[in-house]
């Protein structure tokens, strides 16, 4: 009969086998999206799985996104729906800022999490949509992260093109494929609006104010869907703990999504 360790220890070892039956290249960057809630499991043994699948030589990456201390963020607006000028007020005021070193980033998932407070991790420093990274590629995949650029040329998603990194949408569906968002930045029509967040300055706080392109993944499903049916997008489907998982290669989803926001998006 098998003690409790030595099951945790076979589940590891099972998810990792998944991981690498699905595709997952060892020594690679991967970026994750995860839902544990779909996968199960433990997201410390989850991670555990994911480092073992791209080995030590590896690099493993999740966004760490905070739309918590933007008052121009989706997050922020369905927070005060219905609120009093007053209590819209008393929200914005509470709003903690930003610190790459101590601002959890609830609304992306636990495994995000986990990884994030992993004591070698890393993380980018811009206060919207930042990522943590573990392995020897994280300092040069997050190192210069402007803060006036979500998730374009000069951030963590220019340098995962250049990696040929992998995507791993681990019981997520297109719709938080943020790879896609690097093909808003390529196409030469690009819309553009103000963002504003509370950021730490000192030993206070400050609300810093900013113009980038304006994200829209309200089509990223029907994208996603596109690009599975297209055969060109190299797209391996399986289990990776309970959750029907894909994974990809991020520059051909980049490539395919550029062309596809081109003809799709018409006037906008």
């Amino acid at each position: 009969m098998r003690s409790v360790t030595e099951h945790l220890v076979l589940g590891d070892q099972r998810t990792s086998t998944q991981l690498v039956r699905l595709g997952v290249r060892r020594g690679g960057v991967l970026l994750v999206h995860a839902s544990m809630r779909s996968a199960g499991g433990d997201a410390w043994r989850m991670a555990d799985a994911l480092r073992r699948a791209v080995g030590p030589e590896g690099t493993l990456v999740v966004p760490t996104f905070t739309p918590e201390n933007s008052d121009t963020s989706r997050t922020y607006r369905e927070r005060v729906s219905g609120l009093t000028d007053s209590a819209r007020a008393a929200v914005r005021a509470a709003m903690p800022p930003f610190d790459p070193a101590l601002t959890p980033a609830p609304s992306m998932g636990v495994l995000a999490e986990t990884v994030r407070l992993t004591p070698a991790a890393l993380r980018s420093a811009h206060p919207q949509t930042s990522f943590a990274a573990l392995g020897p590629a994280a300092g040069k995949l997050l190192s210069g992260h402007r803060q006036d650029c979500h998730l374009g040329e000069d951030s963590p998603m220019a340098r995962l093109y250049e990696a040929d990194a992998q995507v791993l949408l681990l019981g997520t569906g297109f719709g938080s494929c943020t790879a896609f968002h690097l093909a808003e930045y390529r196409r030469p029509t690009r819309p553009r609006r103000r963002y504003r967040c509370v950021v730490a300055r000192g030993s206070g706080r400050h609300w810093w104010e900013y113009e980038d392109i304006a994200l829209d993944d309200g089509d990223f499903s029907a994208l996603g869907e596109d690009f599975v049916r297209s055969g060109t997008g190299e797209v391996s489907v399986g289990r990776v703990g309970s959750a029907r998982s894909h994974l990809f290669p991020f520059r051909t989803a980049v490539d395919f999504a550029t062309t596809w926001l081109e003809a799709h998006r018409h006037g906008r």
